[in-house]
């Protein structure tokens, strides 16, 4: 249930990257203004991100779930209703307040459904389903656009999402022990491990602590750099390689989802490693040697694919870039569990806001840059050293060492 919910967020918004220049033609929109755009749904994204982890941790993830997922399904469907830039700009806006919070959710329901030895492959399989339904939207896009305009597409893809949210409030429950299914073997099994919950009021969580811990603050700035490159690929992407490289429509739908096609295998790849390296040289070197090592080789594809002539070959060092920058979300999103346990709602809310504002500025930058420098070289400079130092913030980072939100 975990991967589609990551499938379907992950459909409705690399539609809309896809679509671009259609929305822009249709709507009379310029770079900058479809810039702004991609970036609203971001911005709210980031500012309801520690609010909506938060709430999952005090409700449970069955019903925040199920309303995130309702939200967003309604607003992708809106969202084909635009009908110049403003009333885009602000569906797009309240889109990133209903989506926001999903991740850190997901993470906080994994912390409470899987023992410690099985988290980073838990997260490299969930984020397969999101980054394999990003590779083949494109494909998926360019096929259904023979029968369909954008407006339609919008509206189908957006439907998805209520059949999921219906099955997920009827079959799923917050904890191992509320779930019929599951039996006393089991429970313990799950149980092994976790970080023991510390009991504490609504409202009373510590935010001074959480804000002035190392590690918290360390996994943001990483992640920053991580999300601020993952969202080129999902909004300015097929724009780069049809105007910079050339790319005709048909070659386009293929290679446009290569970036997050070849992230799916990454992510489980990830996922896996971090918890075999863990098993055999412990929780830092696990989760610090495959999350550092992945970004700086992430920010060295990437430079490389702008010294390179054939479009072919940018094309792939580039996807290898996004490849490996996703290659360390098993043990980034498994270090907030480490670190947090069942509070992880509001540590990777955290996390996720930070990264939501890279994502915010992402789009923004790379469109003004192209737009003063008429090149595309200059923002996939920045992008490769955001990663490289993103690499180094791993040094910063000591998931042995929990976040008890529960003392005060």
């Amino acid at each position: 249930m975990a991967v589609l919910l990551a499938s379907i967020t992950y459909l409705d918004r690399v539609c809309i990257s896809v679509f671009a220049p259609a929305m822009r033609r249709d709507l009379n929109l310029t770079a900058v203004e479809m810039s702004f755009v991609f970036s609203a749904f971001t911005l709210a994204y980031g500012i309801f991100e520690i609010p909506t982890g938060w709430w999952g941790d005090r409700v449970g993830t069955r019903r925040v779930l199920t309303r995130i997922v309702t939200w967003w399904s309604t607003f992708t469907i809106l969202t084909g209703a635009a009908f110049n830039y403003a009333s885009l700009l602000a569906t797009r806006f309240l889109f990133g307040i209903g989506e926001a919070g999903a991740w850190p959710n997901v993470a906080s329901t994994f912390s409470k459904w899987f023992p410690v030895s099985e988290r980073g492959r838990a997260q490299g399989i969930f984020f397969m389903g999101a980054h394999l339904a990003g590779g083949l939207t494109p494909i998926l896009v360019t096929g259904l656009s023979i029968w369909f305009g954008w407006r339609a597409l919008f509206a189908i893809f957006g439907s998805v999402g209520f059949i999921w949210a219906f099955a997920w409030y009827r079959w799923f429950r917050d904890t191992p022990a509320q779930h019929p299914a599951v039996s006393d073997s089991e429970r313990l099994h799950i149980e092994s491990g976790r970080v023991v919950s510390h009991a504490h009021r609504p409202g009373q969580t510590p935010w001074r602590k959480i804000f002035a811990n190392r590690t918290v603050l360390f996994l943001c700035m990483m992640y920053f750099t991580q999300t601020y490159g993952f969202y080129l690929f999902i909004t300015w992407m097929p724009t780069y390689l049809s105007e910079s490289r050339g790319f005709s429509a048909l070659r386009l739908g293929l290679i446009a989802g290569l970036p997050l096609t070849l992230s799916a295998v990454a992510d489980v790849l990830g996922g896996f490693t971090t918890d075999a390296v863990t098993r055999r040289h412990g929780l830092r070197i696990g989760r610090c040697l495959v999350g550092g090592t992945s970004l700086t080789l992430a920010g060295l594809f990437m430079i490389a694919g702008t010294f390179v002539a054939d479009p072919i070959t940018a094309a792939i060092l580039i996807s290898l870039a996004a490849a490996c920058s996703n290659f360390l979300l098993g043990a980034a999103w498994a270090t907030v569990i480490d670190i947090a346990g069942p509070e992880a709602g509001v540590i990777g809310a955290c996390m996720n806001t930070s990264g939501q504002i890279g994502g915010f500025l992402s789009p923004i930058v790379v469109g003004s840059a192209v737009q003063y420098f008429s090149n595309w070289n200059a923002p996939l400079y920045i992008t490769g050293l955001l990663y490289v130092f993103g690499g180094l913030c791993w040094f910063g980072i000591d998931p042995r060492k929990p976040v008890r939100l529960g003392e005060h």
